[in-house]
């Protein structure tokens, strides 16, 4: 069960606001630069509906006046390049190459940030009449500079090398490049390590030493930056030309989206959908956004996987080709090869991610561990990143997965909340061969023989830094009152645009609504909801889950944590109601959660305070309740327990319920889809011989 940080706007802040015609008019003006012919835009001037959900949201997200919101959401420019630090060097470096003719390389990386990067500057300094390269590794080679390519690069009798998202780690290659002749120029956007590589110029925003006001762009974001130094610090030329390219990366990296990468990101999505880049357009099409409105959500979801397929199933150089290309018929045809290499990616993901769901279902008390930690065999390196993120969600645990092939151990980390990814990689140091990345991601190469170790230092990481450990969570922006529910009200919230890391869609709790009626939709894949809420009938989406699966019982009150959108449909607009999560009304979660943190705790074998295992230890009536609830169809976990809860059958106690059952073999326990399901018994079994009972008898004995 997911928890819910339910926000609270200040009602002094939002009345002020909702008073402020300046703050209604810079509104409405952003939405109508952006749709001039909206109709839902063009009613009453003292309507003030347009703001009526947004005022509370920006309040409850700490914005009090319109100066404060207009800092976050109305950033104009990009500060000056030349204030990161080494610009200055890295611009007068390129720039001699360029006028004496050396041979430059351009180094990337076959991420959708580092493929875009490579096409910016590739782009640039060929307009500019340099003698100009790229390279960008293939997923094999592993992440950033290595020594086998930097020999290569060295044999094209190239003079300088400049990487772009990546180089801020390369030391030992670094070192190489001088030693062949060369010389070296890093742009990067990762974390720092103690000690910078030798080059004649490091330029990364995270520097300790760096004085630039805006730290978080991502890789593309800093080549913009370089672009316009070497324009003599104007961005005119690099937004008109790069800003759509970097917007895609800014997106795809998920970065931050607020200050300057808001400001990249609007430029850029004004640009995609009437791109002049022949593969851009390809690329829409294919991904049926040609014609569409372009969003931050379309690209995270819709453009960016199929550039990052072309790195992950193919060649990174695919994905460049498209963006270099000014051919139609080729573009068309590069775009479908990666619209295809898309879905082996998905078919990848999914076999992964079953594999890891099994070994989880298999031994239950692995999902206990503080940190997640897989380690497969030839899991394509192309998605683990991705498989690690779904596993995240679904357990509610930072996620680390490994995958061992031809002698290399190779892995990607997701975390959320306080836990940092580079921080427990850099405790981790003696383990791996190499590492990077930053808050909430990374990668690694763990050394030979080291994986056990490694495991161990991760969860001594997280005991020692996060005792009781991050919970996944969802921010709730503002409790819904029926009569808030208008088109124009929602429309409004498009002032958040784009929306995504740092800057999340809004989401909305639905208090005490009574479920109607469920029905399938979408052959039959998801749920369609008919509820009561407040007098008002409204239809709620739930997508992935049949009615069946949903658990949810009609007739019954129920919380609703959801997105607003509005539904274009005949050419008319209503309400769209998309469900992000849901639990019967009454259920406390700050229980849940000390109930989770309690259990699991004592399965890893920690020490709890004594009167806790007598509060764990279930009656036979309880678990007999417990048992009759769950049917041979099966039923999703926290559906049974709103069910069966009581004051007196806590959380922790229902957990241990269905732990002792399956110990008996006498339920399938499915903790990946959060679903029990009933077994045939065959003869009487002792409930006291589950081994967790046992565990717990013997703490009560103690």
């Amino acid at each position: 069960m997911k928890k819910w940080n339910i926000k609270k706007a200040d009602e002094k802040a939002v009345r002020e606001l909702m008073n402020d015609e300046n703050f209604k008019n810079t509104v409405l003006d952003e939405l109508l630069s952006r749709e001039p012919d909206s109709a839902i835009l063009s009613g009453n001037a003292q309507d003030n509906t347009i703001i009526s959900l947004l005022a509370p949201v920006l309040s409850a997200r700490g914005f009090s006046s319109t100066e404060s919101i207009s800092e976050k959401f109305s950033v104009n420019k990009l500060s000056d390049p030349f204030l990161i630090r080494d610009m200055q060097k890295a611009s007068d470096r390129i720039n001699k190459a360029i006028n004496e003719n050396e041979k430059i390389c351009i180094y990337g990386d076959y991420d959708c940030d580092g493929i875009m990067s490579t096409v910016m500057l590739y782009t640039f300094l060929s307009q500019a009449g340099a003698d100009v390269i790229y390279y960008i590794p293939e997923r094999s080679e592993g992440y950033g500079l290595n020594a086998d390519a930097v020999k290569k690069i060295a044999d094209m009798d190239t003079k300088l090398i400049i990487t772009v998202d990546n180089g801020i780690s390369a030391i030992k290659e670094a070192e190489l490049i001088y030693e062949l002749g060369m010389e070296l120029v890093i742009t990067d956007h990762h974390q720092t390590g103690e000690t910078l590589p030798r080059a004649e110029a490091v330029v990364d925003p995270h520097r300790a030493d760096c004085m630039s006001p805006f730290k978080n762009l991502c890789g593309a974001g800093v080549v913009l930056k370089l672009i316009s130094a070497l324009d003599g610090g104007n961005y005119d030329i690099p937004l008109e030309q790069f800003s759509e390219l970097a917007a895609i990366a800014t997106v795809a990296d998920v970065v931050d989206l607020s200050g300057e990468n808001r400001y990249i990101v609007c430029r850029g999505m004004n640009f995609i959908g009437q791109s002049d880049y022949t593969g851009i357009t390809s690329l829409l099409e294919v991904s049926g956004l040609l014609g569409k409105k372009i969003s931050s959500t379309s690209i995270a979801f819709m453009i960016s996987p199929r550039i990052n397929a072309s790195g992950r199933f193919g060649s990174p150089k695919t994905a460049v080709n498209l963006i270099l290309s000014e051919n139609e018929e080729e573009a068309h045809a590069i775009a479908q090869e990666l619209d295809s290499l898309n879905e082996n990616r998905k078919k990848a993901e999914s076999i992964i991610t079953d594999e890891i769901c099994g070994i989880l279902n298999s031994d239950r008390s692995l999902a206990s561990k503080r940190v997640l930690f897989f380690k497969g065999n030839n899991w394509n390196h192309g998605v683990i990143g991705i498989v690690a993120s779904k596993i995240e969600e679904l357990y509610g645990k930072p996620c680390f997965i490994a995958s061992e092939s031809n002698g290399e151990i190779r892995g990607s980390a997701r975390a959320f909340g306080e836990f940092s990814v580079f921080k427990a990689l850099s405790y981790c140091s003696e383990c791996l061969e190499k590492f990077g990345g930053h808050q909430g991601a990374g990668g690694f190469t763990i050394k030979s023989g080291m994986t056990e170790k490694f495991d161990e230092m991760l969860q001594e990481y997280a005991l020692i830094n996060h005792k009781k450990m991050p919970v996944f969570s969802y921010d709730i922006d503002h409790v819904l009152r029926p009569e808030e529910m208008t088109v124009r009200g929602i429309k409004g919230l498009d002032f958040m645009e784009p929306c995504g890391q740092g800057n999340d869609k809004p989401v909305f709790l639905i208090n005490g609504a009574t479920v109607e009626e469920l029905s399938p939709m979408g052959a039959g894949k998801h749920t369609n909801i008919r509820i009561n809420y407040g007098g008002r009938r409204l239809y709620a989406k739930l997508f992935r889950k049949n009615p069946e699966q949903s658990g949810i019982i009609t007739g019954q009150e129920y919380n609703f944590a959801v997105n607003l959108e509005i539904n274009h449909f005949n050419n008319k607009d209503s309400v769209n109601i998309i469900v992000v999560d849901y639990r019967r009304q009454g259920i406390n979660q700050s229980r849940i959660t000390g109930a989770v943190y309690a259990y699991e705790s004592f399965i890893r074998g920690e020490e709890l305070p004594e009167n806790y295992y007598l509060s764990m230890y279930p009656e036979r009536a309880e678990t007999a309740l417990i048992y009759r609830n769950i049917t041979e169809t099966g039923i999703d976990i926290d559906m049974l327990y709103t069910k069966v809860f009581s004051e007196d059958l806590n959380y922790c106690k229902f957990l241990v319920v269905l732990e002792a059952l399956a110990e008996l073999n006498l339920i399938e326990y499915n903790s990946a889809g959060r679903k029990v399901k009933r077994l045939k018994a065959n003869g009487k079994v002792s409930l006291d011989t589950a081994p967790v009972l046992i565990k717990l008898k013997e703490k009560m004995g103690e």
